[in-house]
């Protein structure tokens, strides 16, 4: 089994903690930044009461600002965007940049992600890195000199191989620790960003009206083309099939009292018309909102899905009931990702995870293949975007040559 395999195969909660380390490596590169610019802003603080700290205020403003929007991106990565912050103004001065209540929240958010956000992130690195350290402590012990390797608490010095051994069974407490740790201080360190970096009471959000304004711009296109789409599904696929059984049938009545047999012939063929008409109709109707969505629930479709997918499937849906419309687009976007896997991806095998996470519906569908999915392609992935964001959610594909491709989309579950 490859890496990517197994990673695959492994558990939900284990994917849980893997995304809660991805998070707490970004949150400290950001922390890193942070703790550095806030040192660079007292630094200048300091020197303004001196009167020679002045010409610096507007780079220091816009470093504070560049730190904060990285940290914005980060948290939209892993969760419900955050409004970007309004524009600076060309030259902001020390006053200004004093009464700007956004300004005053991005600095508050600098002095606590640059100092406890820097530690939990340390935190969070320092528990896998011990386990990994201790449960590989035997491969190397011995090339170090006597005396001088301990366990990762450093009090455990290892002089003989049974010492070596115990400290690589305490690794299988780092690991459990990092378990129990890792999402909670993910959470803790995403916290503050969520609080402050948001626009505050009375800030303009002229941005966050942008952004739904093209959102809902989008949502109004992606039903514009669901008509369009419906419209030739009916036309192509019903009314020839309809049309045809007419022209048999009245066919059939005129050879009715002179050649029954010919008749019956194109009697049958108008049945077999109008059979195909009812199942085109049937599967035309099922792609507005599948009604198995009703009847079995949003695990019970995408299982579906997966029976009827061409590449193995593996399904783990452990979030409950949401709204209809959310749920629909869930289900078109497993049904477009798993369609694009089975003609282009010349993957193996797929999973699809959905969960509820924060609130939101998380959807990820990932799949071995060849990767390099490409949404300006053609390949739905722009119609699964519109859908999603018409719920003011976000959709992101991560899908490099050679693959794995990764798709993954979020909603709010009430909306």
């Amino acid at each position: 089994m490859t890496a990517d395999r197994a990673r695959r195969a492994a558990p939900a909660w284990l994917d849980g903690v893997g995304l809660a380390l991805r998070q707490l490596v970004g949150g400290l590169g950001t922390a890193a930044l942070a703790f550095l610019v806030l040192i660079w802003v007292v630094l200048v603080l300091a020197a303004c009461l001196f009167g020679i700290g002045l010409v610096l205020v507007p780079e220091t403003v816009r470093a504070v600002g560049a730190v904060a929007a990285r940290e914005r991106a980060r948290l939209g990565r892993w969760g419900r965007p955050v409004p970007e912050a309004p524009p600076l103004p060309e030259r902001p001065t020390l006053g200004w940049a004093v009464r700007d209540a956004t300004v005053r929240r991005e600095v508050r958010w600098l002095a606590i992600h640059g100092t406890w956000g820097l530690l939990l992130g340390l935190v969070g690195l320092a528990l896998p890195w011990s386990a990994i350290r201790d449960v590989t402590l035997p491969l190397w012990w011995w090339l170090a000199p006597s005396g001088e390797v301990s366990a990762a608490l450093w009090f455990w010095l290892v002089h003989s191989w049974s010492d070596a051994l115990w400290v690589c069974l305490s690794a299988f407490g780092w690991a459990l620790l990092t378990i129990l740790l890792a999402p909670g201080l993910a959470r803790l360190q995403s916290r503050p960003g969520r609080a402050l970096l948001t626009p505050p009471p009375g800030v303009d959000l002229s941005l966050r009206i942008a952004t739904l304004t093209a959102t809902r711009a989008a949502a109004l296109d992606a039903h514009a083309t669901e008509l369009r789409r419906i419209e030739r599904s009916l036309h192509d696929s019903t009314q020839n099939p309809l049309v045809a059984a007419n022209v048999l049938i009245g066919a059939a009545r005129r050879k009715l009292a002179t050649d029954a047999g010919a008749a019956d012939e194109l009697l049958e063929l108008a049945q077999t018309s109008v059979e195909r008409a009812l199942g085109e109709l049937r599967a035309t109707v099922r792609s507005i909102l599948p009604p198995v969505l009703a009847d079995r629930g949003l695990a019970g479709a995408i299982a579906g899905l997966a029976s009827t997918s061409g590449v193995p499937v593996e399904v783990d849906v452990t979030a409950d009931r949401c709204a209809a419309s959310v749920e629909a687009s869930a289900y078109f976007m497993v049904s477009e990702a798993l369609t694009n896997i089975s003609r282009h991806s010349h993957a193996a095998r797929a999973r699809v995870t959905v969960r509820r996470h924060e609130g939101d519906l998380e959807v990820v569908v990932t799949d071995d293949g060849d990767g390099g999915a490409n949404e300006d392609a053609g390949s739905g992935l722009a119609g699964i975007r519109r859908r999603i964001e018409a719920h003011d959610g976000w959709f992101e594909v991560s899908s490099p040559p050679g693959g794995p491709t990764v798709m993954t989309g979020r909603m709010p579950c009430g909306s």
